[in-house]
């Protein structure tokens, strides 16, 4: 008999559960998150996900985010609590923005490890899933993930010099 906990799946229909399950899952890293989005809005510049984020990378060098996004503007030009993050801790966070092949990709994840994730079916639709312990679910996403970072080139940087 296996001590796996067992998977648990909720399905949501709204911009502050997504959100809420967002903090959950990043809560539930312990290696590493890839993050998915159209764009990172405010809900990535909000205190909590900042000291969340932080939180995540000082348990462990070896911690590590990647992120993914459509469009890089807005988190240049109105995210600098990421933008902070990513000067303290550049060697654990990669930004990339996708290339045109993947514009078409439509549906919003964060995937913490293996187990646990969040998705939007598309970016404007309120509905998704949260799952918590579902390496099935999980390696969906991975897998879709790494389609999508291949199809990608880094996009957000920090010159430790500042220039």
């Amino acid at each position: 008999m296996s001590n796996e906990p067992l998977p648990e799946r909720t399905n949501f229909t709204g911009k502050r559960q997504y959100e809420d399950y967002v903090d959950e899952v990043i809560a539930l890293a312990k290696h590493e998150l890839r993050v998915f989005e159209q764009q990172l809005g405010i809900g990535y510049n909000a205190s909590a996900r900042h000291d969340a984020f932080r939180h995540f990378l000082l348990a462990s060098r070896r911690n590590k985010i990647r992120i993914v996004v459509h469009d890089s503007a807005t988190l240049e030009r109105s995210c600098p609590r990421m933008k902070q993050l990513l000067r303290a801790f550049n060697h654990a966070i990669t930004i990339h923005e996708t290339q045109q092949q993947a514009k078409g990709v439509y549906d919003p994840f964060v995937l913490a490890d293996e187990s646990h994730s969040v998705r939007r079916f598309h970016f404007d639709d309120l509905r998704g899933l949260f799952a918590r312990n579902d390496p099935i679910e999980a390696a969906t996403l991975a897998e879709r993930f790494e389609e999508i970072w291949e199809m990608s080139t880094p996009a957000v940087t920090v010159n430790t010099l500042g220039l």
